[in-house]
């Protein structure tokens, strides 16, 4: 059932929130693909947030929270509903002390990355170069080359759906592989801290630069992708079992299997919502087939 867009139009200018209509969800996506968004809301503070999330609730209003779009599959049908995405206002990123630092969920890894490294903090290298946002990479626990956000965040501020702002220490979060509490629904992150540790700057340098020339050698950068688009199955790996099954470069529409990196589909131009599922159900089955191994897609699907 559609809501009633003019109504929650008429809120966001009564609390100051920044929106757009019908917004194009493949130009707000990493992996290009998508039809319109019916609302695109900004809020700049936590305080419109929770305005926007607490009439959300009581509203029953669609809505899905993105940062920069990756680890997205948006489909071409549009979302009729609302997208909260998080500006650049909620991405302060700042220093606690000696070793701690405090970011906005709206900040980018790499930024919290790069604001590390001139503070001499080691422990969030592996992050380089991660295509996302700090909320939406503790929303799926995001790792890379050994670690995760779990080894690194201490606590969090969460908005409920009432609207209320909540605190969480990291033995709540339960965060596990590409998991957390924030991915069953109802909490908004809204900011969080890391805790690091005093390190080289020369040595994390290294670090970073070997992480990201890794990912430029190895990831097909240069085609719009959602990131890894399988999770990584109990026992093997997603991008073997694909290769194994001679799976790379298998084509549908304007989606392929990276020739790169079997881990990866990506948009060879054009691709379409039902291209990109077209062609993960075809790997999925062929690796079924053959290997016994059920492969599980990683993107979130917006429809």
């Amino acid at each position: 059932m559609s809501f009633n867009r003019d109504r929650f139009l008429d809120f966001c200018e009564s609390i100051g929130c920044g929106y757009k209509t019908d917004v194009p969800l493949k130009d707000q996506t990493t992996f290009r693909i998508g039809g319109n968004a019916s609302v695109i809301c900004e809020p700049d503070s936590a305080k419109q947030i929770a305005c926007i999330i607490k009439n959300i609730y009581e509203n029953d209003i669609k809505h899905f929270v993105i940062g920069r779009g990756s680890n997205i599959l948006a489909s071409d049908s549009g979302f009729d509903g609302v997208i909260i995405k998080l500006t650049k206002s909620i991405s302060d990123i700042k220093l606690i002390g000696d070793t701690k630092i405090y970011c906005g969920a709206g900040a980018s890894l790499s930024d919290i990355c790069m604001f590390a490294l001139e503070h001499e903090l080691t422990g969030l290298e592996f992050a380089y170069g991660i295509p996302g946002t700090a909320g939406g990479g503790l929303f799926m626990n995001a790792g890379a080359y050994g670690g995760e956000l779990k080894d690194a965040v201490i606590s969090a501020h969460y908005i409920d759906r009432n609207g209320k702002l909540c605190e969480i220490n990291v033995s709540e979060m339960e965060l596990s592989y590409r998991s957390s509490i924030f991915s069953k629904g109802g909490m908004l992150i809204t900011d969080m801290i890391f805790s690091l540790e005093k390190g080289e700057k020369q040595k994390i340098k290294e670090k970073m630069d070997e992480l990201i020339g890794k990912r430029r050698d190895k990831q097909p950068l240069e085609y719009p992708s959602a990131g890894s688009t399988f999770k990584r199955p109990e026992g093997s790996y997603a991008s073997l079992l694909i290769e194994q099954c001679g799976l790379k470069g298998l084509t549908v529409g304007g989606a392929q299997v990276s020739e790169k990196h079997s881990g990866f589909v990506i948009n060879k131009g054009g691709a379409t919502f039902e291209d990109v599922i077209e062609l993960t159900d075809k790997v999925r089955d062929i690796v079924k087939k053959e290997t016994g191994f059920t492969l599980e897609l990683e993107p979130v699907i917006l429809k």
